[in-house]
């Protein structure tokens, strides 16, 4: 909506800008400290000013005073409007927020005491560093292993609270290649200061040779069918044919009916409930108690691989969630990296396997 204000970045105590949000964030910013600064400013004015007019004087009766209208009017309608425009302006910077983009590329993270696991569509995981191409919208669904953090990045304008046992997540688009702080800015332990990273931001070329290697155990995808292979998931959760439990081909992000008579949304909430306690929701027309509880048996990491392949059963889904990651491009292999399949491919083609683990 708002263009961006980088001139804002030169002003004293100015945070770096380098997300396409920051600029209009910061302007919001900007005119909360202006409007708060000539409210203060005019309170002063007339404490001091009617103050010394209406001082007692020697001799002088007080003249009571019974209002007016007018200006009672005035100085109520004003500030009224002018803190609409700041929910206005806020609720519009919030919803934008929390609207990312479908083509958006989607990166997991894990918080961990005291750490940050990052895992790429194409397998590629990190610890405490992060890499995003320049002018590309970047989704990251964020998940916590142990207790409350808080994942950050100040140059992005960009925070969120990461809760165990659910998904949350945040968006941005990078618009200056640099080598940028991440904080977790959630108290979380003794050791909570040292739970930072890094994020490089890297330009078309450069960030082509750096995921040119993918991942060495395959993509998301496919160390997700390697876990659902292993869980003896397949037994019951047939590809082309009704099992013991729910067909998960073409399931993602279509509704679902209960046995309670409620219908949801199979989204990543969804499958990951579905996972860790099959219990929960149980489709209509199966059975409870069919399905193991693996809640404490998968790590968060587990869950999101096991995921990615639901959703590469699913042929509707963004390439960059199962895989590929998006790149304009031809790409180069960095010195001592191999070429991936993932790289390769232009779209991702699941085994004929079956699907993961849910009810």
């Amino acid at each position: 909506m708002w263009a961006s204000y980088t001139f804002l970045a030169d002003l004293p105590f100015a945070a770096p800008i380098a997300s396409k949000e920051a600029g209009d964030i910061d302007l919001l910013w900007w005119f909360l400290c202006a409007v708060s600064l000539v409210m203060t400013v005019l309170i002063f004015i007339g404490v001091i000013g009617f103050a010394f007019r209406y001082r007692a004087k020697p001799g002088v009766p007080p003249v009571q005073l019974h209002g007016h209208t007018a200006l009672e009017v005035t100085w109520s309608v004003i500030p009224f409007l002018v803190m609409l425009v700041m929910f206005w302006w806020g609720t519009d910077l919030f919803f934008a927020a929390q609207s990312p983009p479908k083509d958006a590329m989607e990166i997991f993270v894990v918080g961990k005491q005291w750490m940050w696991k990052v895992q790429y569509p194409d397998g590629t995981r990190e610890i405490n560093a992060l890499h995003v191409p320049v002018g590309q919208d970047v989704k990251l669904t964020l998940a916590s292993e142990d207790v409350i953090h808080s994942f950050g990045i100040p140059v992005f304008r960009v925070r969120h609270d990461v809760v165990p046992g659910h998904y949350d997540s945040l968006w941005f688009r990078a618009t200056k290649p640099g080598h940028y702080r991440i904080y977790c800015t959630e108290y979380c332990g003794d050791r909570h200061s040292q739970m930072v990273g890094w994020v490089d931001v890297l330009g078309e070329n450069e960030y082509s040779r750096w995921a040119s290697g993918g991942g060495s155990g395959g993509t998301l995808a496919e160390q997700g069918q390697q876990l659902f292979t292993q869980n003896g998931c397949s037994t019951c959760h047939l590809l082309n044919e009704q099992g013991r439990c729910p067909i998960l081909k073409n399931l993602y992000n279509k509704p679902v009916e209960l046995n309670d008579g409620r219908t949801v949304i199979a989204d990543d909430a969804y499958l990951r409930e579905s996972i860790l306690q099959p219990n929960a929701k149980i489709v209509n027309g199966f059975e409870a108690n069919v399905m193991p509880n693996f809640q404490g048996q998968l790590s968060e990491e587990n869950v999101i691989q096991l995921i990615a392949y639901i959703k590469s059963l699913s042929p509707a889904t963004t390439p960059s969630q199962v895989g590929v990651l998006p790149t304009k491009g031809p790409q180069v292999p960095a010195p001592g990296k191999k070429q991936s399949a993932a790289t390769k491919a232009t779209a991702v083609t699941p085994a004929p396997q079956q699907a993961a683990p849910q009810q």
